[in-house]
């Protein structure tokens, strides 16, 4: 259903079923389409009044139809991740589409520094089907292992999926050494089992300094 032309450009198979994809994302499509805006992002009540009050933003239109419909977002390179019951968290702008039969909610992931007491949240994405996922620059996907913890910058965050733990520990970014960082910086840590997607240029991110 999902197939990359190029790396920039994702195209979408339907035959009569529906994909959710980032609101304003679609450039072009043949066949009989029908678009609908989604409110909110995460499935019911509870997902859009989380979103509401953490801010995190994820507007989605669904597409259905005969056809195929291409998909970009800013020159963006575009990844696809298989999901097989298990779930995937990303980045809400860092999403561009998902299989309509994928839910779709918000996860704490912790806090942004005991001093701040200030939550963080992700999307998440689980159920069985596929997800195009967004990167400034082409993505490396990162084993994380018992023996191999992972660090990496919130700027460079993507998204994981895999039995993962995740903590936060202080720490210095390039932007510390720069004289750019401002306040506390921090760092996301990766335990267990699974995979963390990153991007090869840091975004800037209130993550990475709060």
């Amino acid at each position: 259903m999902f197939r990359l032309q190029g790396s920039k450009v994702l195209a979408v198979d339907m035959t009569g079923d529906a994909v959710k994809a980032k609101n304003g994302s679609m450039v072009a499509y043949d066949g009989q389409m029908a678009f609908k805006k989604l409110s909110g992002g995460g499935e019911g009540i509870r997902g859009m009044v989380t979103r509401r009050i953490t801010g995190e933003q994820m507007t989605l239109m669904e597409v259905k139809g005969q056809g195929t419909c291409w998909f970009a977002d800013r020159a963006s390179e575009i990844n696809l991740v298989s999901l097989q019951g298990d779930k995937l968290f990303v980045e809400s702008s860092n999403l561009l589409a998902t299989d309509a039969g994928l839910r779709t909610g918000t996860s704490f992931t912790g806090l942004r520094g005991a001093s701040q007491g200030n939550g963080l949240f992700t999307t998440t994405i689980e159920g069985h089907g596929q997800a195009a996922i967004m990167s400034d620059g082409p993505a490396v996907v990162l084993r994380v292992s018992s023996q191999y913890p992972l660090t990496v910058d919130p700027g460079a965050y993507i998204a994981h999926q895999g039995n993962l733990r995740q903590s936060f520990q202080s720490g210095v970014t390039f932007r510390t050494f720069m004289g750019e960082g401002g306040g506390e910086a921090f760092q996301i840590r990766f335990e267990g089992d699974g995979v963390v997607y990153v991007q090869p240029s840091e975004r800037n991110s209130i993550a990475g300094d709060v």
